[in-house]
């Protein structure tokens, strides 16, 4: 059973195809099947939303898709909520 999907190899996080629950062991895979993850969820993360999967330092900047979709604003935990509460988009500045 996947509980998260990655699009590109090297992004930095997931998306949740299903509610998250803190303290669960979360699996994932790339589209292409080829690389897997096994993480801890350190926070509840709702359907659709992201899950880091590694630990981001704040001022970092964070992929999805193989691009930069933002940088984050506080430390982010692998295994936590990545949503507008702690990164913030590029595209307008």
């Amino acid at each position: 059973m996947i509980d998260f999907l990655v699009h590109k190899h090297g992004d930095d996080v997931g998306v949740a195809v299903k509610d998250l629950k803190k303290g669960e062991i979360a699996r994932g895979r790339t589209f292409d099947g080829e690389q897997t993850y096994e993480i801890e969820v350190v926070e509840d993360i709702p359907y659709g939303h992201k899950i880091a999967l590694r630990d981001i330092e704040e001022g970092e900047k964070v992929k999805e898709y193989g691009e930069i979709i933002g940088k984050a604003t506080q430390r982010i935990l692998k295994g936590s909520h990545v949503h507008v509460h702690n990164i913030r988009s590029l595209r307008w500045g």
